[in-house]
């Protein structure tokens, strides 16, 4: 598969946009509107998101695949052909489900119906191909392609970054998943071909090329759950929040880790716990490794910026300290293959997903390298993926 999508347009959906129509013209019997969700990677900027810095995602064609369309009355009727399971329910009056499935699409209509957006009765079938898991966040791709089906289905008007707020909102409240902005925001805002920016403070954000059609991105799976991950955030959360607070008392005017400097931090080092310390360091050096890969990627330096990526796998390793023994297996493995020009964790950490960028000569290589190293060291064989590039939420014909 090619990394990058070379026309820009978008996937055509491969084996699921078909089943998911089908199967909504068998159960509704009617026209649907289709759209394609895409899942997301992040290359580099892990951890910097709630410290209000800086993270380079791209939308990828691992997507979820949604057919809706208008129905009489105030019922929404949801159906999952992954689960093979419905669930219904009164538009304006969500409950929430034991299904959990359904949480994440109820809460978007919940969170159309604060914002004042009159929504109908509908109908929505989907389903796709985003590894449940592996950190390519298949919960924003169904929020946000919900939120983008239903505002075009019901002409609701809204512009991108109010379905974005909403769909993130949608997990916060009603799903109750504190996630940041990042996921929602790269789903909306994908393109082909690119990599996005985004100031994770003000939403500003920026595309920078992504266009080597001899590179490809590839995803280790651990299959490890990541179970520490959730309770670890919360820590690692706090202890960058103690941090900021020390700093505070001497320059006041500080609310974050954004607000820091290197030699600010070093100034005070001595008033640090260690550990705090090494928190705060890795992400002032993670938000300068988000800068200095973009301008990597605007020279055209891809070998650079695969060592940027390496540098974020080292200082969540060592500093951050959110890696575990399976994903510095496979990171190794795939530093040692010629041709692989970055390896990283990628996500929360203890668990989930390394990303490679690796030269497409490579790809055979890197998979005999990883696959016998990993299933020596713990018994069982790593998931590989191979994802392109392209572009956010839209709709799309059979």
């Amino acid at each position: 598969m090619p990394l990058s999508n070379r026309t820009g347009a978008a996937p055509d959906g491969g084996e699921w946009v078909r089943p998911v129509s089908s199967r909504f013209k068998e159960l509704f019997h009617d026209e649907p509107l289709l759209v394609r969700s895409p899942g997301r990677v992040n290359l580099i900027g892990e951890h910097t998101d709630y410290n209000e810095g800086f993270v380079l995602p791209a939308a990828v064609d691992k997507a979820i695949y949604f057919a809706v369309a208008p129905r009489a009355g105030r019922t929404a009727a949801l159906h999952a052909v992954d689960l093979g399971q419905s669930h219904e329910f009164e538009v304006g009056r969500p409950v929430r489900s034991d299904k959990r499935w359904p949480n994440y699409l109820m809460g978007v209509v919940d969170q159309l119906g604060k914002a004042g957006a009159k929504v109908g009765g509908f109908a929505c079938v989907f389903g796709g191909d985003i590894p449940i898991g592996s950190g390519m966040s298949s919960s924003a791709a169904i929020e946000a392609g919900l939120a983008f089906a239903l505002n075009r289905l019901f002409g609701l008007g809204l512009e991108p970054l109010a379905l974005v707020k909403l769909s993130q909102k949608a997990e916060n409240e009603f799903v109750g998943v504190r996630c940041g902005i990042m996921d929602q925001f790269i789903n909306i805002f994908g393109r082909a071909r690119s990599v996005l920016k985004l100031d994770c403070r003000s939403l500003d954000h920026r595309y920078f090329p992504f266009e080597r059609d001899d590179l490809r991105i590839v995803l280790c799976d651990t299959l490890v759950k990541r179970e520490l991950a959730a309770s670890e955030y919360n820590v690692r959360r706090g202890q960058c929040e103690a941090g900021v607070a020390l700093l505070a008392k001497h320059e006041g005017s500080l609310h974050s880790l954004r607000d820091v400097s290197l030699d600010l931090l070093e100034a005070h080092r001595a008033e640090f716990d260690p550990v705090i310390y090494k928190r705060c360091e890795y992400v002032l050096r993670e938000n300068a490794r988000v800068e200095e890969a973009c301008s990597d990627l605007n020279k055209g330096d891809c070998a650079a910026f695969g060592r940027r990526m390496n540098g974020s796998h080292d200082g969540l390793r060592d500093h951050y300290q959110v890696s575990c023994r399976e994903l510095d297996v496979l990171v190794d493995a795939a530093r040692a293959v010629p041709g692989v020009l970055g390896s990283r964790m990628m996500g929360a950490g203890f668990g989930g997903c390394t990303i490679n960028l690796v030269e497409e000569t490579a790809v055979g290589a890197l998979r005999e390298k990883a696959a016998p190293v990993f299933r020596d060291q713990f018994g069982r064989e790593p998931k590989f993926y191979i994802g392109s590039l392209c572009a956010g939420t839209e709709i799309i014909s059979l």
